[in-house]
C-alpha cells in the first residue's frame, strides 16, 4: 500500500513539473482594451508570445466563439475556414518595429471589415511543449452624416429646432447646448436601418436670441456638430425701419440711398460693432441665422434687376432652348449613376459678376402643369464645364445654391448642410446676389416672402447656376423683364413686418 501511495506522488509529482514546463514555454499575449476598427477599414488584433520565440512552426489559430475547428484563420493545420472571412484575413504586424511570425508576433489583420465582424477573437498557439490562448475584443465603428438642423417658428413666438443624423455604429451621442450651456431635449429617439446602422432625431424649443449647437458623436473625438442662431429685432426697431423706407421712398433718390445702405451693410457684415467679431479673417463661421426681415431689400431687388441668359455649352443631359428654357434630356443608357440629380444636369449663366448686386428670376411652373420639386439654383466660380468636374458641388469647391427635392423641405449646400421647412413651394424663385457684402438671397415672388439668405466669401467671378432637377413635367425657364431707362424693375418683394426670415 504504502508503495502504490508513493508511486503516485511521484507520478502527480512529474505531471506537475510537465505541466509547468508546458506553461513556462511560452505565454500568449493580447491587449488589455479592446481594439476599434471604422467599418470597411482594416482591423489590427494584436497577439505575441512572450517571452518572444519563433511562431513559424507553431500551430496558430484565429477563432471566435466555439468554432475552434472552423478557424478565422489557422497555421500548420487542415480543416474549413468560416467562409465569410476568406480572402480578408492574414498575419499581420503587431507595430512598425515588429519581426513578423519569426518573433512570435502572430497579429490578426482583417481587412473590409464589417459590422458583423464585430465581437471576441481568440488567440491560440499550440506547440509540442503544450498551448495557451488569449482573447481580445472588435468593435467596429461608423461615423454617421453631418447633423441636419432645422428650425420653424411657432405661433407664441418659440422656435422648434430639430436635428437629426443617420449612418452611425454604434448608437451615438446627441447633446444640445447654447453657448456651451446645455440644453435639455423635448425629444431623442433612435432607428436603426436594415444594415445595421443607427440614426437619432431630436427636437426642443428655443425661445429669445441664443445660439443653439447640436453634436453628435461616438466620442469627443469624433464629434460631428451645426449651430443655429436665433435673434429677433424688437418691435420698435421695425417701427423705425418702416419708417426710414416711407422716408426714402419719399425721396427722388432711393436708388443713391438704397446702395450707400448696402455697401455700408457689407462694412458691419465683416465687422460687427456689437460683438466686436471681426469676420474678415479665419474659418467661415458655419452658423443659421433666424431674424426679422428688413424692407430695405425689397428696393436693392428692385433696381439690380438683370436678364440672365443660359452657356451655350453643349450638355447631353440638358435641352435649352432660346438661352432662357432648361430641363433634362432623355439619353440612350439614362445617367451615369442612375437617378440621382448630379452636375450632369446643372448648366451655368451668364453674364458673370465680381462685384456689385444682381437680381434674377426662375419660373418652377407653368398653368396647368405641378410645380416642380427638383431643382438647384444659385451661383458658382466655375471655370469649366460642370459635367466634366468629379468634385462634389458644394461651397469650398466654389458652389452655393439652394436645392429642393421631392420631400417637404429646401437645402442649403453648406458644410454641414442645412435643412428649411417648406411652406410654399414658389412658382417664381427670386435670387438677389450681393457680392460685396457676401450674401445669396432666395424669394417666393408670388408671396413676396423672403425664404433664405446663405452668407459666404465669393471670390473670382462667380456665375449664375441652375440644375433643372429630373423628372418633372415642368421646365426651369430663366425669365426676362424690360426696364426702362432709370427707372426700376416693375418688380416688388416688400415682406409682411411679421415675416420671418433665414440667414445663413
Amino acid at each position: 500500500m504504502g508503495f502504490q501511495m508513493t508511486l503516485l506522488y511521484l507520478v502527480a509529482a512529474l505531471c506537475a513539473s510537465m505541466c509547468f514546463a508546458a506553461s513556462e514555454n511560452f505565454i500568449v499575449s493580447v491587449p488589455g482594451a479592446p481594439v476599434s476598427a471604422r467599418r470597411g477599414r482594416t482591423a489590427t488584433l494584436p497577439c505575441w508570445l512572450t517571452p518572444p520565440k519563433s511562431a513559424e512552426g507553431l500551430e496558430v489559430r484565429w477563432y471566435r466563439g466555439d468554432l475552434f475547428d472552423t478557424p478565422v484563420l489557422r497555421q500548420l493545420t487542415d480543416g474549413t475556414q468560416q467562409a465569410e472571412y476568406v480572402g480578408r484575413v492574414s498575419f499581420g504586424l503587431r507595430d512598425a518595429k515588429s519581426e513578423g511570425l519569426k518573433a512570435g508576433d502572430v497579429t490578426l489583420e482583417l481587412v473590409n471589415v464589417t459590422l458583423e465582424d464585430a465581437g471576441e477573437y481568440t488567440c491560440y498557439v499550440s506547440s509540442d511543449q503544450g498551448y495557451d490562448k488569449a482573447s481580445v475584443s472588435l468593435n467596429v465603428t461608423e461615423t454617421g452624416s453631418s447633423p441636419l438642423l432645422s428650425a420653424v417658428w411657432r405661433e407664441d413666438g418659440q422656435v422648434n429646432v430639430s436635428c437629426e443624423s443617420e449612418g452611425w455604429h454604434p448608437k451615438p451621442g446627441l447633446r444640445w447646448s447654447d453657448h456651451k450651456r446645455p440644453l435639455a431635449p423635448e425629444s431623442l429617439v433612435y432607428g436603426s436601418d436594415p444594415g445595421g446602422l443607427v440614426s437619432v432625431h431630436s427636437w426642443l424649443l428655443v425661445s429669445g436670441p441664443s445660439k443653439v449647437s447640436c453634436s453628435v458623436g461616438l466620442s469627443e473625438e469624433d464629434v460631428r456638430e451645426a449651430r443655429v442662431r436665433l435673434e429677433s429685432l424688437p418691435e420698435s426697431s421695425m417701427a423705425g425701419w418702416v419708417a426710414f423706407i416711407v422716408t426714402l421712398i419719399a425721396l427722388a433718390a432711393v436708388a443713391v440711398l438704397g446702395a450707400m445702405y448696402f455697401k455700408n451693410r457689407g462694412s458691419r457684415s465683416k465687422s460687427d460693432p456689437e460683438t466686436g467679431n471681426d469676420d474678415s479673417e479665419g474659418k467661415e463661421d458655419h452658423t443659421v441665422t433666424l431674424t426679422t426681415v428688413s424692407f430695405i431689400l425689397s428696393i436693392s431687388i428692385k433696381i439690380h434687376n438683370l436678364n440672365v441668359t443660359l452657356d451655350k455649352t453643349e450638355n447631353p443631359h440638358l435641352k435649352t432652348i432660346g438661352g432662357k428654357l432648361v430641363r433634362e434630356e432623355e439619353v440612350a443608357g439614362g445617367f451615369p449613376d442612375g437617378d440621382k440629380v448630379t452636375l450632369l444636369t446643372s448648366i451655368k449663366g451668364t453674364p458673370g459678376f465680381s462685384s456689385g448686386q444682381h437680381y434674377w428670376e426662375v419660373l418652377l411652373g407653368k398653368e396647368n402643369v405641378s410645380l416642380k420639386k427638383s431643382w438647384w439654383v444659385g451661383v458658382t466660380n466655375a471655370t469649366v464645364n460642370l459635367q466634366e468636374l468629379k468634385i462634389p458641388p458644394t461651397p469650398s469647391n466654389g458652389f452655393w445654391f439652394l436645392s429642393s427635392n421631392t420631400a417637404d423641405r429646401f437645402q442649403l449646400n453648406a458644410e454641414p448642410a442645412i435643412l428649411l421647412p417648406i411652406h410654399s413651394r414658389p412658382k417664381t424663385l427670386g435670387v438677389h446676389l450681393n457680392y460685396d457684402s457676401g450674401e445669396l438671397s432666395f424669394y417666393n415672388v408670388e408671396e413676396k416672402r423672403h425664404i433664405v439668405t446663405l452668407a459666404a466669401r465669393f471670390t473670382g467671378e462667380v456665375f449664375p447656376f441652375f440644375n433643372p432637377g429630373k423628372g418633372d413635367l415642368s421646365p426651369m425657364e430663366i425669365l426676362h423683364r424690360e426696364n426702362k431707362p432709370c427707372q426700376p424693375s416693375e418688380v416688388e418683394h416688400t415682406l409682411d413686418s411679421g415675416s420671418k426670415a433665414t440667414k445663413y
